[in-house]
């Protein structure tokens, strides 16, 4: 007796399903790589191990799990061979850091949704920061030419912006907590 499993039928839809865990992908990655860059080339390599194995991968259940399996094995093959992060981390904490992001994926979840909120009320020059770093790849020294400005004010105006947006999530999943009761 053969145990009949859902396919995907086309390269199409397993690029439909890809792209749309992608970020969730990068995001999963940063967990154990905080390099932007280094995530963004272990998440393509997860991509082609990914298609190299489409044919195992069973419609019926969540992709991104699946995905999140073999970004974990990216990671940990990245890890042992570049010099950077060669000691790192150990395959140990890596499965216990893996392990408890899963146990708080909602509570992640909710957090980005805070944290996007409080970014977007951000004052324009902060906001400006935040892209340009964080999703435009800019280094703080490029930053510092582009707004004129010190290394050192903008690590510290980085600093402040954490900080500002730490507290920010942390009062509206307050208040989430507050409304449930």
């Amino acid at each position: 007796m053969t145990i009949e499993t859902n396919k995907i039928d086309s390269h199409e839809e397993f690029m439909r399903r890809f792209l749309e865990c992608q970020r969730g992908l990068l995001r999963y990655v940063m967990c154990f790589v905080p390099n932007a860059h280094d995530a963004r080339d272990i998440v393509q390599n997860t991509a082609v191990a990914l298609w190299k194995k489409h044919d195992q991968y069973d419609a019926a259940e969540p992709f991104m799990p699946w995905a999140c399996r073999f970004a974990l094995n990216e990671t940990r093959m990245f890890m042992r061979t570049d010099q950077r992060w060669k000691h790192f981390l150990d395959d140990e904490t890596m499965n216990v850091l893996a392990s408890r992001r899963r146990e708080l994926a909602n509570e992640l979840d909710e957090r980005r949704i805070h944290l996007r909120e409080c970014v977007r009320k951000l004052p324009p020059h902060q906001r400006s920061i935040v892209d340009n770093y964080y999703f435009g790849d800019h280094s703080i020294e490029q930053l510092a030419e582009s707004t004129q400005r010190s290394v050192q004010a903008i690590y510290k105006a980085l600093q402040r912006i954490r900080s500002s947006l730490m507290q920010c999530v942390q009062r509206r999943q307050d208040a989430a907590l507050g409304a449930e009761r």
